[in-house]
């Protein structure tokens, strides 16, 4: 039997896949050098290691049971991969020994951690060998033998392996039953036409035990090993493990915590479920992909296409283990090389995020407890009173008759319609809440969408063939099969419906995990392989119907178990799909479950969170986890869903919650308001400033959706997306940029007048006055009091922004405003894309400006590369250079001379340009 094996460039592997992507067919089985081993010092290391443990054990009286077999004893602890990872249950050495691991325990751990496993695999478990392998024409098949039968049931004795080179920084590794189909997600891939023709990366392939070794060309460090522990594919666990190249890993989500994962023994489990953020949970989503960063400041990352239940391991060796309970094991790997990068070629695969409509950009109010229509409309004009920037209302389940989808309170909301109606006089929005739990206790022929979805058979069902019937607001409820085409079209039918008096302009869709107040369904879940999996990984409630419905519950496209996780997806494509249709402009969705590709359909907030400091620091890796996994649309509840917010607390919430790139304050029931009209004169005026900020930042964050639509760039950005090399910023997260360009550093704390923020190297503009801040890379303490929030430009940008007004209808007819934040070497570019705002496929078809703008020479110039009539309704009234050395003593305007200020801290304005956005023009002075 072979070891578990680390391939190196001195050892190569059996099979190595040469640049041409030969796969040469051995004569024999490479020698390969042990995976612990990674020198002679290592192994001397071990070997005393192993010597001083066997002694403490025999002074302090032995071992339990016999000495464990000195290949155990050799396996250092951080590379001790779990042979027996199930919870609840205390793994005896019997157990372990059961399934042919070694046993040895170790100290127990802190409360709440993980800890050493006491049961490992041995060097020599059994794994697959690779039978054969050919090439194909974009890459390679084989076919995966499995001679001893691992510990869980029905395991797969044959496995075909396919390879494709897609790109020349993305490799496909598919590994499945070689004779019988298995689900597989229903998500549309690229699908390559030819093979890659210069990779960045190596392939190596071990033959027995079977793994692959990819290596990044460039620097040679490895990243990824699947030799480290035994491959298992069985019907229902499916497991594999890598070693890692560094402990900078990132995503792996829905999960509450720092952007940076520990890899102390932590386990990520990915599972939907409704509960509140809480450290450790599984939240709403899931999201199998992790950004890794290597040592250098490469970076790249790795997607497990698998909608099951799942845990991700991660241990100090550094390792990670993937273990699902269902699919099959389909892996992209995108090699970057730049953290950026990764993530564009992530959304190559899944999808790039669709362009919002501008008014989404705003700022959205909302709480659930308004109790009436005229008390919503209260709201809206106290706002308005106080010129409060606001774009959209929001109405939460308290509109509705009983709680029902689809259906209008008569009594305390009649007046619904007349407020949608003066919202769109002011050229404001109107957003409502939907579930997809259907009421099924009303009398029958009184609600047409529990009727007509019955009729249709639009259910979920149970293995009996009748409805599934869980528990949520309305009382019992049916669940929409959104896996069925035909439930989209009764759920575009019951918009319209309701379209018809209520003309909404976006749609949030909450509960969609599926969420349920009981656990499966009224009659429980029936016996069998769905419901009590032989492995069932370390969810929330320890099962997977807890708090939602049955996994053995049918579908159209396959059994819930599958489906789970893809429930929010297809319920956000189902939702938008239908906006589309209704009112024929770009749909607004918010969903609070998602699944890789949702930024295609939807926006997505972090939930129901708390009115506390830490859930404020809390949100700042949530949004910059889901810049990552190719959502930009998200923010936070800002000054938090439950418990009563602080003055001081929501004043800060609002200003870090402006720079969510999804902006809603929203707050629960039988809690004290909390919309920026409620609290004092001070924190009031400070709140509406930093609205006022975010609303002349629009054309900015606007282009800067633009950029992730057609290339998948982050909005929301970590400081080491833009510093890679500078590993201090990789472990920052109470901090993050707006593309490239602007730096946010919120204060987090309360009782401070200050804020200390890393201030990457080079030249930052402070944004309101633009003096300058020269950094080598440090630590800044800054002024903070209540009504500021600290915000930086780095220099060689320019920011398109827009004198602010209360809605972005308003503001989008104001002048523009350029910030220039000049280079050492006095040079900056920048750019805007605008459009209507709002039609469909507006760059695709050619309806829209896109300038860029540059300076180079003490010149700025204004270059239209491509324009539309919507670009000649808007001029340039002011340009702001902020770093001009020496006071300028003319300002030429397209040769014409143009009056100008200029302060000591080196800012040069010149106003009153009054030059159509349309129009190209240059500016220099001297």
């Amino acid at each position: 039997m072979k070891s578990y094996q680390k391939l190196t460039a001195a050892q190569p592997a059996a099979c190595q896949v040469e640049e041409d992507g030969a796969a040469p067919m051995p004569s024999g089985h490479g020698k390969l050098a042990p995976w612990w081993v990674g020198s002679g010092l290592l192994v001397a290391a071990v070997l005393l290691s192993t010597i001083t443990v066997w002694v403490l054990q025999q002074v302090s009286g032995g071992w339990l049971g016999a000495t464990p077999p000195p290949k155990c004893l050799l396996v250092p602890e951080s590379h001790r991969f779990d042979c027996y990872p199930e919870r609840r249950v205390v793994v005896t050495q019997e157990l372990c020994e059961s399934r042919g691991c070694c046993f040895i325990q170790s100290p127990a751990p802190a409360e709440g951690k993980q800890g050493v496993p006491w049961c490992f695999y041995p060097p020599d478990f059994p794994s697959y060998a690779l039978e054969s392998l050919n090439q194909t024409a974009l890459g390679m098949v084989g076919l995966l033998v499995r001679r001893e039968k691992a510990y869980y049931p029905q395991d797969i004795e044959k496995l075909r392996l396919d390879v494709e080179f897609e790109t020349d920084t993305r490799l496909h590794i598919k590994i499945t039953d070689a004779a019988n189909p298995r689900y597989e997600v229903p998500l549309d891939v690229p699908r390559v036409r030819k093979r890659a023709e210069n990779p960045i990366y190596s392939l190596n392939i071990s033959w027995n035990p079977f793994g692959v070794l990819l290596q990044r060309k460039a620097t040679g460090t490895v990243l990824l090993n699947t030799t480290v522990a035994p491959l298992i594919f069985a019907d229902q666990f499916l497991q594999i493990s890598t070693s890692l190249p560094s402990k900078f890993l990132y995503g792996l989500g829905e999960h509450r915590g720092s952007l940076l994962h520990s890899l102390d023994w932590n386990t990520l489990t990915l599972w939907a479920r409704d509960v509140s953020p809480t450290e450790s949970f599984n939240l709403y989503g899931a999201h199998p992909f992790y950004l890794l960063m290597e040592e250098g400041g490469n970076a790249h990352g790795v997607f497990l296409l698998n909608s099951n239940a799942m845990e991700v391991a991660l241990q100090p060796a550094p390792g990670l283990t993937w273990r699902t309970i269902g699919g099959v094991l389909d892996f992209y790997i995108f090699l970057g090389p730049d953290p950026n990068m990764v993530i564009q070629q992530y959304q190559q695969v899944i999808g790039f995020p669709a362009m919002p409509p501008i008014w989404a950009l705003g700022f959205h109010l909302c709480r659930w407890g308004y109790g009436s229509s005229n008390e919503t409309w209260q709201t809206v004009r106290a706002m308005r009173n106080y010129q409060i920037p606001q774009d959209g209302q929001w109405n939460d389940i308290d509109y509705m008759d009983g709680y029902r989808d689809f259906t209008l309170d008569s009594q305390k909301f009649a007046s619904l319609p007349s407020l949608v109606e003066d919202l769109h006089k002011h050229g404001q929005r109107y957003v409502m809440i939907l579930d997809p739990g259907i009421s099924s206790t009303s009398p029958h022929g009184s609600y047409w969408p529990f009727d007509e979805g019955l009729r249709r058979g639009l259910f979920l069902n149970t293995t009996q063939g009748q409805p599934l019937i869980g528990q949520v607001w309305p009382g019992f409820t049916a669940f929409a099969d959104f896996s069925n085409p035909d439930t989209h079209q009764w759920w575009l039918e019951n918009l319209q419906h309701f379209y018809a008096h209520v003309p909404f302009d976006g749609l949030w869709i909450d509960m969609n995990e599926p969420s349920n107040f009981m656990d499966g369904s009224e009659d429980g879940c029936p016996p069998g392989e769905f419901d009590n999996p032989p492995y069932t990984p370390a969810v929330l409630g320890d099962s997977l119907s807890a708090k939602t419905v049955c996994a053995s519950a049918k579908q159209k496209v396959s059994v819930h178990y599958n489906l789970h996780n893809f429930y929010g997806l297809m319920e956000a494509k189902a939702t938008a799909s239908a906006l589309i249709k209704i009112r024929g402009k770009r749909p607004f969705v918010i969903s609070r479950s998602t699944f890789p590709s949702q930024g295609r359909y939807s926006g997505h907030w972090l939930g129901d969170n708390r009115s506390q400091w830490k859930d404020m620091w809390y949100s700042i890796p949530g949004l910059l986890s889901f810049s990552l996994f190719g959502i930009p649309l998200v923010g936070a509840d800002i000054c938090g869903f439950s418990g009563s917010t602080s003055e001081e607390l929501c004043t800060r919430w609002m200003q870090l919650g402006a720079f969510y790139p999804f902006a809603r304050n929203h707050n629960t029931q039988n809690e004290k308001a909390q919309d920026p009209t409620v609290f004092s004169p001070a924190a009031r005026t400070a709140m509406k400033d930093v609205l006022l900020t975010r609303y002349s930042l629009l054309p900015f964050l606007y282009t800067l959706f633009h950029r992730a639509h057609l290339q998948g760039d982050t909005v929301a950005r970590p400081l080491f997306f833009e510093f890679p090399w500078d590993v201090a910023t990789w472990e920052l997260d109470r901090q993050f940029l707006w593309g490239r360009s602007l730096l946010v550093t919120p204060v987090l704390e309360p009782g401070v007048g200050s804020v200390t923020g890393y201030i990457p190297q080079g030249t930052w503009y402070d944004f309101y006055t633009g003096s300058s801040v020269n950094s080598s890379g440090e630590m800044l303490k800054m002024s903070a009091p209540l009504e500021h929030l600290n915000l930086h430009i780095r220099e060689g940008s320019i920011l398109p922004t827009q004198k602010p007004g209360t809605t972005t209808e308003v503001t989008r007819g104001n002048p523009l405003r350029l910030i220039v934040a000049l280079s050492s070497h006095a040079t900056a570019w920048g750019d805007l894309f605008w459009d209507d705002g709002e039609s469909l496929d507006t760059f695709e078809k050619g309806n829209y400006s896109y300038v860029v703008f540059n300076v180079t020479q003490n010149i700025f110039t204004s270059t239209v590369l491509h324009a539309s009539t919507e670009a000649t309704k808007v001029t340039v009234g002011t340009l702001s250079i902020f770093g001009v050395q020496k006071p300028p003593s003319k300002v030429l305007l397209n040769g014409q001379e143009k009056p100008f200020s200029y302060l000591d801290n080196q800012v040069l304005t010149v106003s009153d340009l009054g030059m159509s956005l349309s129009q190209g023009f240059s500016l220099q002075w001297l």
